[in-house]
């Protein structure tokens, strides 16, 4: 009996060991009604841009044996207008990673198309791109719009959509060495363009007014940035983060042409 009662606790801690490998990772929340980027951003007026479709409201980061499970949720049920084949197709996700926590380590400018920059303490090493679009033209876009970031810009196999929540997976290996409970994160909620302007990595801009695939509010220049939410403060969904997030994101300064005088400076959030 004492021999059983042995096998069966190594084969009880066995599997709690697994499980627990299975479940290390880390979860953000953000709180709902804050996808106006700086505080005053404005939804497309086609109907296929549900509202709520880019309210940022959690992303988690799971590791399963030596991949990485990615899922960003956000507050609107997913709808594929356009036939994308995934489960969604409106949105289009950045999800920043700094792995080291070193200032000055990795990449302060964001990909093209953003119009945002890091700070360098919190400068980013990867960046996984959450698309519809099939992974070669992500590629493919990549090579022509972001080649200084190439190595650094990671695009999962298949990216989908289910109820609420864009999920994908990706190689450990991809993104880097130790515990992802320990990086810094940022999420960047955009919107697929599939006749993207040029430089810009498949997102949509942000116009001084709303069109039918424009969003509005912002300025019809390249000074502004095209981001509809991001995580702020502790990642913990708390309604002080929406302040924080108008803040951080309307941190910019336009000239009188439109020109970039200021970028704004996106924060990372970390546990």
């Amino acid at each position: 009996m004492k021999k059983l009662a042995k096998v069966l606790a190594g084969a009880l801690g066995a599997t709690f060991l697994a499980t627990a490998a299975h479940a290390a990772g880390v979860q953000f929340k953000d709180p709902t009604g804050d996808d106006n980027g700086p505080g005053n951003y404005t939804y497309p007026t086609d109907a296929a841009y549900l509202r709520g479709a880019f309210d940022l409201t959690g992303l988690s980061v799971e590791e399963s044996g030596s991949n990485l499970e990615i899922a960003v949720s956000v507050a609107a049920t997913l709808n594929d207008p356009w036939g994308m084949g995934v489960g969604f197709a409106t949105q289009l996700v950045f999800v920043f990673i700094d792995t080291d926590g070193k200032a000055g380590s990795g990449n302060t400018k964001g990909v093209p198309g953003l119009n945002v920059q890091f700070a360098p303490e919190d400068a980013w090493e990867k960046v996984v791109v959450l698309s519809p679009q099939k992974a070669a033209r992500v590629q493919a876009e990549i090579r022509n719009n972001a080649a200084d970031f190439q190595k650094d810009i990671v695009v999962p196999g298949r990216t989908k959509g289910s109820g609420k929540t864009i999920s994908a997976s990706v190689k450990k290996s991809e993104i880097g060495e130790g515990d992802p409970a320990t990086w810094k994160y940022q999420v960047v909620v955009q919107s697929n363009e599939g006749f993207p302007a040029k430089g810009d990595l498949l997102s949509r801009r942000v116009n001084e007014f709303e069109g039918q695939h424009r969003f509005g509010g912002g300025n019809d220049g390249m000074c502004d940035p095209h981001v509809m939410d991001i995580l702020a403060g502790s990642g913990a969904g708390a309604a002080d983060e929406v302040a924080a997030q108008h803040k951080a994101v309307g941190g910019f300064e336009c000239g009188d042409e439109g020109e970039s005088k200021k970028l704004a400076t996106l924060p990372m959030v970390k546990k």
